[in-house]
């Protein structure tokens, strides 16, 4: 139903404005247990439905391969796996794109997995509604270009979520990106995918468990989540798809919950903003220095920047004038108030860290009354209703909540904090290594060739050094990366070949931005710049300017990638 008013980012923006202000403000061996052996399965290998999908699409790749001229057995079908990185809407744009020309190009069937992080698992999640959508991609790509979903649409499936026991600001992260980016609402369960014939690479999503991605054990922290299966790659530790958020207790399914749809698994999977660390993106260039930014700063400097920048994309995207008249409202509370640059010189002469404590606690304390007077201001509408709705779950600013189905379960391997608790936190894995290679590495899945598409912001090779460091810690084989490639990280090559031995991967990578579309160093860093993780929604100039981008990229690196699957095939016969 066509209506005056579509949601494209604007009222969930809103949403997560008023959320940063007053959430700051305040197989090997089997289980031990029949029910663990039903409901908990602790094992190495792969899970039987992954090995059946995966023995059907072999035989699509065997066919594929053979279209290409390239000798192969059923034997000698090589394992290949794109691992998509994460960069917010540059990834989710940028995967639609690698994917097409893949397709253009006669190599999307030589894939045998899909993997994807963060922003990149937007547009994943997004091109797997169509069970046949690697025989054409053109709907993926109008798709980003669409009109927005209709606001009533997700602020019902909003006001469901919010009755829920699990309900956290994931969901609400959830809508915006799935309705105001993908431009779609897409209530199919993953599981719904076990039961899909081979037409498409295998899908595998990545999270991370945010309390032991900040305290550790590694083992706790890498979380894959499939058709079939969702659980800890390295404890080896599973349950089915369908039963994750279900509760547990010490192994036993106690009480079965209805699956997650895609749209709250997206917000789960791509939300950066739920750790604490995105504060290094807000500090203006005047304060970044030593000695300058305390805890008491960080809080004011994240909801400030979060504000302003929030605000400006709803500005971009609302149509009703109520709406609009709101943010007029709240972005002159914001000049009125941004305390840190109006009052610059009494921060730096400020003598001691309490000192600025103190500046920085009255200045929250200003903005948030504010911000509450302008709240408590607001018409029925539906910035109200959005308001009203999340306002009693967002003081705990919980993210990824998830119920836990490691309670109590009786295995010294599993640490401590997650035999502990009831629930744990699943978010964006891309705050550890912004590509999923944890779940690609090894015996498991045995891969031989991955092609990994780069649209990461920050530093570049950056994934390819926190993913080696990883493969070391956890004894897991990666292949050697040449230091002569890190010198070239401010302006990189199309394409790098980091090449396998033995048990090791070789690694196709390749950068979205890279000499063959930037003239030099200083493009490069314009250009990565321009389409920073954090900002509005693409114009559509830069979703097609994103878009072209990455079909080139694949386009002019595809006689390597040839290359590369031929050497593949090779290595696996020697494997037989």
């Amino acid at each position: 139903m066509e209506t005056g008013n579509t949601f494209s980012g604007s009222g969930i923006c809103l949403l997560l404005v008023i959320s940063v202000v007053l959430a700051k403000a305040v197989d090997n061996t089997e289980g031990n247990t029949a029910a663990s052996e039903k409901a908990i399965r602790l094992s190495q290998s792969l899970c039987a439905g992954e090995q059946e999908y995966v023995h059907k699409r072999k035989r699509v790749v065997l066919e594929s391969l053979s279209s290409l001229g390239i000798n192969c057995t059923t034997d000698s079908v090589p394992h290949i796996a794109l691992l998509a990185s994460g960069g917010g809407q540059r990834a989710a744009v940028g995967l639609v794109g690698s994917l097409y020309q893949m397709e253009k190009e006669h190599l999307l069937d030589t894939l045998l997995y899909l993997g994807s992080v963060s922003g990149s698992t937007w547009s994943m999640s997004s091109i797997y509604s169509d069970p046949q959508w690697s025989d054409s991609l053109d709907t993926a790509v109008s798709r980003l270009s669409g009109p927005g979903v209709p606001l009533e649409e997700a602020l019902a499936w909003l006001g469901e979520r919010a009755k829920e026991e699990h309900f956290s600001l994931s969901d609400v992260w959830g809508v915006l990106t799935s309705a105001g980016i993908m431009k779609q609402m897409d209530l199919r369960r993953l599981s719904d995918e076990a039961s899909r014939n081979a037409t498409n690479p295998y899908p595998i999503y990545s999270a991370i468990e945010k309390h032991c991605y900040s305290h550790g054990p590694i083992q706790g922290k890498w979380f894959e989540v499939s058709p079939h299966e969702a659980g800890f790659t390295e404890l080896g530790l599973f349950i089915s798809t369908s039963l994750l958020g279900s509760t547990f207790q010490n192994g036993e399914l106690l009480e079965e919950k209805p699956e997650m749809d895609m749209v709250k698994l997206q917000g789960i999977l791509g939300c950066a903003l739920a750790h604490e660390e995105t504060i290094k993106d807000l500090i203006p260039p005047w304060l970044n220095v030593p000695g300058q930014v305390d805890s008491a700063a960080e809080d004011y400097l994240r909801v400030y920047n979060a504000l302003n920048t929030l605000v400006a994309l709803t500005r971009s995207t609302i149509k009703d004038p109520t709406a609009l008249s709101d943010l007029d409202k709240l972005q002159k509370i914001l000049e009125d108030r941004d305390m840190l640059n109006h009052n610059k010189s009494v921060w730096l002469e400020s003598e001691s860290s309490e000192e600025r404590k103190s500046l920085s606690g009255q200045w929250s304390l200003e903005l948030l009354a504010a911000v509450q007077t302008w709240s408590q201001s607001l018409e029925d509408g539906p910035v109200s209703l959005l308001t009203k709705q999340v306002l009693p779950m967002i003081m705990k600013w919980e993210w990824g909540t998830t119920g836990n189905f490691l309670y109590q379960y009786q295995d010294s391997t599993v640490p401590p904090y997650l035999r502990s608790t009831e629930r744990f936190h699943l978010t964006d894995a891309g705050l550890l290594i912004n590509v999923g290679y944890p779940s690609f590495l090894g015996e498991k899945r045995d891969i031989d060739l991955i092609i990994a598409p780069e649209y990461s912001a920050g530093n570049m090779f950056e994934t390819l050094t926190l993913a080696r460091d990883y493969a070391a810690e956890v004894n897991k084989p990666f292949p050697e990366i040449d230091a002569k490639i890190l010198e070239e990280r401010d302006w990189p090559k199309g394409c790098y070949v980091l090449k396998g031995k033995e048990k090791e991967p070789t690694i196709v990578y390749m950068p979205l931005f890279n000499r063959h579309n930037c003239k030099d160093a200083a493009e490069f860093k314009a250009k990565m710049e321009e389409f920073s993780t954090f900002q509005r929604p693409y114009s559509q100039e830069k979703i097609e300017f994103v878009l072209e981008t990455a079909k080139a990229n694949i386009k002019t690196n595809k006689e390597t990638l040839l290359r590369e699957i031929k050497k593949a095939v090779l290595r696996r016969h020697n494997k037989i």
